[in-house]
């Protein structure tokens, strides 16, 4: 009697607009990300099909690079499965941008060893057109060294209690932040402060709760030293308001070999 062999597993690297979606997670009565791919899978090969995500994106925030990993029956060439799955989801705003064979004991959430996101804050009275649901717009100026000042408070290894959702499911608030760097761009629709954040793993609403804080820091409401107190309170009510998710991005997760490369 012999073995059943292994399905044969796939890392996906996902794009994907945020605004249509309840988020990544499948949900029973509205669209879901997860639940875009799964139907896609569904139509290549009789499901049901259950994929797994380095990290779980809230309603309205955006992918450039998430990655999920899918087992299938057949052995897939992988740009075959992307060009089969990119065809069925249409017209999802949701793309695989590359796929890659990986072994059946690779994770896309357990494997992975950093996440990085990007947030952007337009900053221009005229309404946001191109960029309409991609930014946080806001009509005023902001101070990136004042912001960055603030920051490197957040940066190293904390109790981040402060910045956690009150519904946040993590075990334990304490996470090591490595990077948390505020630049300040000029792109073609008008003047944008990005925010560049990357740690192992985060809290629920955590770069959105860094990312509101600091604004009232560049806007000069905050001195940049009451993020150290508010960090140092260990209380959500000493947070600064939480900003909005259509500027966030998950852009990156990190491996110790990258699936992809």
């Amino acid at each position: 009697m012999g073995y059943a062999q292994a399905m044969p597993r796939y890392a996906l690297k996902v794009e994907y607009h945020g605004a249509p979606f309840a988020g990544w997670q499948r949900q029973a009565d509205q669209p879901s990300v997860q639940g875009a791919i799964e139907a896609a899978l569904a139509r290549l090969e009789p499901g049901p099909h259950t994929i797994a995500a380095a990290g779980r994106t809230d309603a309205g925030v955006h992918g450039l690079a998430q990655v999920a990993h899918c087992d299938m029956e057949k052995d897939w060439d992988p740009f075959r499965l992307s060009e089969a799955l990119n065809h069925h989801l249409k017209p999802n705003p949701v793309a695989i941008v590359a796929a890659a064979k990986v072994d059946n004991d690779w994770h896309a959430r357990f494997s992975a060893v950093e996440r990085r996101y990007l947030f952007r804050i337009l900053m221009r009275r005229a309404p946001a057109t191109h960029q309409a649901g991609l930014v946080w717009q806001i009509n005023h100026d902001l101070d990136a060294d004042a912001m960055q000042a603030g920051a490197n408070f957040l940066i190293g290894h904390h109790d981040f209690t402060t910045f956690r959702s009150s519904i946040c499911q993590a075990a334990s608030p304490v996470k090591t932040l490595d990077e948390l760097r505020v630049e300040a761009v000029e792109t073609l629709w008008g003047p944008e402060m990005q925010f560049h954040v990357r740690a192992r793993s985060f809290l629920h609403n955590q770069v959105r709760s860094f990312v509101g804080t600091l604004e009232r820091v560049g806007a000069g409401a905050w001195a940049p030293e009451q993020v150290r107190e508010a960090l140092e309170a260990k209380d959500r009510a000493a947070c600064g308001p939480v900003c909005p998710p259509q500027g966030l991005y998950l852009a990156g997760v990190g491996y110790p070999d990258d699936p992809f490369t």
